[in-house]
């Protein structure tokens, strides 16, 4: 008998879902920020194990649109409520349980449900403990699963959970297969996220990278990507004074990429201003939204 499925993940930004998938897969596949919105898209990765293939998808948290970018991200979102074998729903455990369940409810899933208490590492016993008893007043979930994704801890009963759950069938991918996504994306997301990590306020929301050139020669990858932001200050930001700021960027990114690929990496960053590009439909389906 072999099950396979899909897993997907859903709850509010920052709630850990990103955490979650890389913990789970074993690699780093979604890039992680402590600011919110850091997830734009919905990522898959695929765990092949004897006997069971699982898909995963971590998708954008769930937020009221203001712009058009928000809205697409929300569709990755209606998407993989309607192709869920399994749900999971993911609340910080330090966050508003009556305020996630709101949530929730509102989904209207129709797949069984795994509610998974995250960031237990900050509850004492005595809180956890109420905090379960609580969560499993909600009817809804088929279980209630305490983990910490950052540490680790739990995920093996997360697991055994998800597979108990899991229909029988052949797997989707072959089992080497780890995600959908190519490399190019990763490598955008990469320099995101080191957009998110060294700068403040809202320039990374305005931010998206585009990659332009891979082109992979005998001792290393060339790589060209093209930062877009929407205004000239937030170009002058991300230059820094003499370059500085985005050398250190480019710095940075590069490490990063060279680890995810296992090769030496030439990275060349451009920053291009295109206003009001979060809100265009014809920028946001050229930068793969």
């Amino acid at each position: 008998m072999h099950k396979a499925g899909f897993v997907n993940i859903f709850g509010k930004p920052n709630a850990g879902k990103s955490t979650l998938l890389n913990a789970i897969i074993g690699e780093k596949l979604a890039i992680i920020s402590p600011k919110v919105q850091t997830t734009r898209h919905r990522i898959t990765g695929v765990l092949t194990e004897p006997g069971y293939q699982v898909v995963f998808s971590d998708t954008p948290g769930i937020i009221d649109p203001k712009y058009k970018l928000h809205e697409k991200m929300m569709g990755a979102v209606k998407s993989a409520l309607e192709d869920a074998d399994v749900a999971l729903l993911i609340l910080d455990a330090k966050d508003s349980l009556e305020e996630n369940l709101e949530l929730f409810d509102s989904l209207k899933l129709k797949v069984p449900v795994i509610l998974v208490l995250n960031k237990i590492d900050k509850l004492s016993k005595e809180e956890l403990s109420a905090l379960e008893e609580k969560a499993k007043e909600w009817k809804k979930a088929t279980a209630v699963v305490p983990i910490s994704a950052m540490q680790k801890k739990g995920l093996k009963e997360l697991m055994t959970t998800i597979v108990s759950l899991l229909p029988e069938a052949n797997a989707f991918y072959p089992e080497d297969t780890l995600t959908d996504r190519s490399t190019r994306f990763f490598v955008a997301e990469i320099i995101r996220e080191k957009i998110f990590q060294l700068f403040k306020e809202e320039i990374p929301y305005h931010t998206t990278v585009i990659v332009t050139q891979f082109q992979e020669k005998e001792t290393l990858t060339k790589i060209t990507a093209e930062v877009i932001v929407t205004r000239e200050t937030q170009k002058a930001i991300i230059l820094g004074e003499k370059g500085k700021s985005i050398r250190e960027l480019g710095t940075i990114s590069r490490q990063e990429i060279e680890k995810f690929i296992e090769r030496k990496v030439f990275l060349e960053l451009f920053v291009k201003v295109r206003g009001k590009w979060r809100d265009n439909d014809t920028f946001l389906k050229e930068y793969g939204y």
